[in-house]
């Protein structure tokens, strides 16, 4: 699509739009587009999110073209305008827009002034940049979108719910309940403590009746044994309470995670996976502890104040006008701390994702030599992360001085109003001692009720992101009841498939069957759809158009589990897991017998390696096969899904790693086997072990024929 060259001054927005500008995180690795569409979108009303965006403009690895977001834009009702320009010229920009970044990413430009600009970061969240700074990113190339007639403001979605987030959790109310109640009873030792000093000085000192004070020692001395065994009680029960429903909640969310479809892995980091899981705990913590103790500081500054106002309501309106200078505080300052703590989740995922990574590709590190650059990328990414913590412990030191200076200069002027009171005979000292104790006791309570609640509200954060996980549907069960397909007959009927809207088919329109027990294999040149072809027959992805089907049933409605069920498969990068090599080949199955893993590990031809080495097989593999060579790596995989004893068995490239002479052996077993088998091979010893060859090219099966006949057009070439 051509640009439009900037010539005229458009009018400037930077005020009520820009201000209405969020930040949104991406979630996939590059969805920095949408991120970007749905922010405009936002400050314009239209407040879809982007799970809905990329629920219904669903994008590939690759990420979007400009041509793509101008194409999404105006499905929303926005009109889009791309614009060339030169740097001194984004104050004329009509503000928020979209910017081209670093050649391969969007960002959205909120704001223009003087010599800095306001930058949103789907990667990084909110950047304030001097204008030097950003010319070292931006491109030249920006989107306008403004609204059309057909655009549709709407509110935004209600946040998820604790019961969304959480699954079934058994017992959390009856817990609960139990820990208010205990909380409940040592609140009211709390309570009765400012009596002890009152009476002594008010008592006990006036008339030097040591009897009285012995009393009070002993009363008050059983009451703080009783404080300190429900204490403990409470304490116990809290932290029961928490590891139960911490089982219970990252069981659900993990059983959840493991039925997501494939492409819901392909396209994020590992490293922000596991950051959201982690928000698991930071939200259970929140739900539990904090929910307790914000319902405790809650009704005990209550009856705090009510003790206030019956000593004085004069001292208890200078604590009152404290309290809410402090809530002021944290309601102005509670944006900018979402933002910061937001930031710094990213970062830390980013992080962690730069480490797992580098574990991983140890031996390509080595091989290069790259380990100082890693390390050094590491570094940074390191330093980014302990700024924004920084960053964050200074706000909370900001709040903590904030906190200390109101209520100091508060107790100060209470001290002095109470002590001109008690001068005046209104108060004795006892009254006023008692009153400063309640007084105390208000202050925290509410200074923790504040700090509660803007915990509370940040768990809103720690939601959208876990929301990534928990939310996202999985993949497609069965619609009725249905057991595995006698019949294997595979039938494939105008099977298109594409990553999304505006992308390249990577399948167009082909058709074919395989009859029961046949043996096909699928050549062509390397980039042309073989291993998505798998991956749709096998389930894995979902077809854009046509249908496959498994004895005369369609897949998805079958179910891919039940398919599954009967479904052994070797795909080019699949893994070996931490264990023995009986466990790998088995697949941990705890009914797993020795006679059955030999026998599938024969077929693989490798089960003489197995006995070579010194534990056989409890011989340990270590981290995903790293104690293996490639061939018995793909051999024990192999092993693995004929231990399945499969009717239809897909191998993708699965004997690419062995020599000729195990290459045979593996192909004349697998002939023997009384199975459907579906190959994916380069190698003319295994594509001349098929009965039927399908040749594929530029996503369509453009021929096939038997092996030992001459091959004929079947598909004519679009």
């Amino acid at each position: 699509m051509g640009l439009v060259t900037m010539r005229t001054n458009s009018p400037s927005q930077t005020g009520r739009l820009s201000a209405k500008v969020r930040p949104i995180i991406a979630a996939e690795a590059a969805e920095c587009g949408l991120a970007s569409l749905a922010m405009v979108a936002s400050a314009h009303g239209l407040h879809l999110g982007l799970g809905e965006l990329r629920r219904q403009f669903p994008m590939s690895l690759k990420g979007a073209r400009l041509g793509q977001l101008i194409q999404i834009a105006q499905r929303l009702g926005l009109a889009a305008r791309p614009l060339r320009l030169e740097l001194e010229e984004l104050g004329q920009l009509r503000l928020p827009c979209i910017l081209h970044w670093d050649l391969n990413h969007f960002v959205v430009l909120a704001r223009v002034g003087g010599s800095r600009a306001t930058i949103f970061d789907p990667a990084l969240g909110e950047r304030r940049m001097s204008l030097p700074e950003v010319s070292r990113h931006f491109t030249g190339v920006a989107l306008e979108l403004v609204p059309t007639p057909e655009f549709q403001p709407r509110k935004a979605v209600p946040t998820v719910s604790a019961r969304q987030l959480t699954g079934q959790v058994s017992g959390l109310w009856p817990a609960l309940a139990q820990i208010l109640l205990l909380s409940v009873v040592l609140q009211v030792f709390v309570v009765l403590a400012p009596f002890f000093m009152q009476w002594v000085v008010d008592q006990v000192l006036v008339s030097a009746d040591r009897d009285l004070l012995t009393v009070l020692g002993l009363g008050f001395g059983l009451a703080l044994l009783l404080q300190i065994g429900t204490g403990l009680l409470r304490g116990w029960s809290v932290v029961y309470m928490s590891s139960r429903l911490g089982l219970q909640w990252m069981g659900n969310v993990f059983a959840h995670l493991l039925k997501l479809p494939l492409d819901f892995f392909e396209k994020r980091n590992i490293g922000d996976i596991v950051s959201r899981m982690a928000s698991v705990q930071s939200i259970q913590r929140t739900l539990t502890t904090s929910f307790v103790e914000a319902i405790i500081d809650g009704l005990m500054a209550l009856v705090t104040l009510g003790m206030m106002l019956l000593y004085s309501w004069k001292l208890a309106l200078a604590t009152l006008l404290a309290v809410a200078l402090y809530m002021g505080i944290r309601a102005i300052a509670y944006r900018p701390v979402r933002d910061r703590t937001e930031q710094q989740l990213v970062a830390a995922a980013r992080q962690e994702t730069h480490l797992l990574e580098s574990l991983r590709g140890m031996q390509s590190l080595k091989v290069a030599g790259e380990e100082a650059q890693r390390q050094a990328t590491y570094g940074n990414l390191m330093v980014d992360t302990v700024n924004h913590e920084i960053r964050i412990a200074r706000m909370g030191l900001g709040f903590s001085g904030a906190s200390q200076l109101v209520f100091g200069v508060e107790r100060i002027a209470v001290i002095w109003i109470g002590a001109l009171l008690a001068l005046q005979n209104v108060f004795s000292v006892g009254m006023l001692i008692a009153y400063l104790a309640y007084k105390d006791q208000f202050a925290a309570r509410m200074a923790a009720l504040v700090d509660r609640w803007v915990e509370f509200r940040m768990l809103r954060l720690h939601g959208e992101r876990l929301a990534d996980i928990v939310l996202t549907p999985p993949d497609e069960e069965a619609v009725v009841e249905a057991l595995p397909p006698a019949d294997t007959r595979i039938e494939v009927e105008g099977l298109s498939f594409r990553y999304g809207d505006g992308e390249p088919w990577v399948l167009r329109d082909c058709s074919f069957s395989i009859e029961p027990g046949e043996s096909v294999a699928v050549v062509g040149p390397s980039g042309c759809g073989k291993t998505t072809l798998v991956k749709l027959l096998l389930g894995l992805l979902k077809p854009t158009a046509g249908h496959v089907r498994i004895g005369g049933q369609d897949l998805h409605r079958l179910g891919p589990r039940n398919v599954r069920a009967i479904v052994g498969a070797v795909m080019q990068d699949d893994q070996l897991f931490a264990g023995s090599i009986a466990d790998n080949i088995s697949f941990f199955d705890p009914q797993a017998t020795q006679e059955r893993v030999e026998g599938a590990a024969r077929m693989a031809a490798v089960h003489d390696e197995i006995m070579a080495m010194p534990m056989g097989y409890h011989s340990l593999i270590g981290d995903m096969g790293s104690s293996l060579s490639g061939g018995q790596k793909q051999r024990l995989i192999l092993a693995r899904a004929l231990y399945r004893e499969p009717r239809l068995l897909f191998l993708d490239e699965a004997t690419s790693h062995l020599d000729v002479a195990n290459e045979r052996q593996v192909n004349e077993a697998v002939k023997g086997l009384d199975l459907t088998r579906v190959i994916v091979a380069h190698r003319p010893e295994t594509i001349a072990s098929a009965d039927r060859v399908l040749a594929m090219e530029d996503g369509r099966v453009v021929q096939q024929w038997r092996n030992g006949a001459a091959p004929a057009l079947a598909v004519p070439a679009a």
